[in-house]
C-alpha cells in the first residue's frame, strides 16, 4: 500500500528540495541591497495617506465576520444541490430535504436576529 505513494513522495521530496536549495543559493550568491524605499509600503503605485494603524469601529469587523459565516453556511448548499437527484433516487430524499430545510430555518433565524440587533446597518 505504502509502496503505490512512493512515486507521490519522490516528487514531493523533489519539490521541497528543489525550492529549499533556491532560496539558499540565492541568499549565498546573491546581492543585499538595503533602501529605504524598499522597506516602503507599496499601494498601487500611490503614496500612503494617513496611519496604516486607523483604528476601525467594532462595527465593520461584525459585518465582516457575518458575512463569512452566512457565506460559508450558503456554500454548504452546494454540495446538496448537486447530489439532490442521488439521495432522491436512493429513497432519503425526504430525510435529506428536511436536514436542509431545518439548516435553512436556523440561518435565517440567526439572519432574522442580525437584522433585529441593527447588525446589518451601515450607519451606526
Amino acid at each position: 500500500m505504502l509502496l503505490d505513494y512512493a512515486p507521490i513522495l519522490v516528487l514531493l521530496a523533489l519539490v521541497a528540495g528543489f525550492a529549499v536549495s533556491n532560496v539558499v543559493f540565492s541568499e549565498l550568491v546573491g546581492r543585499t541591497r538595503r533602501a529605504v524605499a524598499k522597506g516602503a509600503a507599496y499601494e498601487c503605485g500611490m503614496g500612503s495617506i494617513g496611519n496604516a494603524r486607523l483604528r476601525l469601529s467594532i462595527h465593520f469587523y461584525l459585518v465582516a465576520v457575518l458575512f463569512i459565516v452566512f457565506d460559508v453556511e450558503t456554500l454548504l448548499l452546494v454540495p446538496w444541490a448537486a447530489s439532490a437527484r442521488t439521495f432522491t433516487e436512493a429513497g432519503v430524499g425526504g430525510i435529506v430535504f428536511a436536514q436542509v430545510a431545518i439548516f435553512l430555518f436556523v440561518l435565517g433565524l440567526g439572519l432574522l436576529y442580525e437584522w433585529r440587533k441593527g447588525g446589518m446597518s451601515w450607519d451606526r
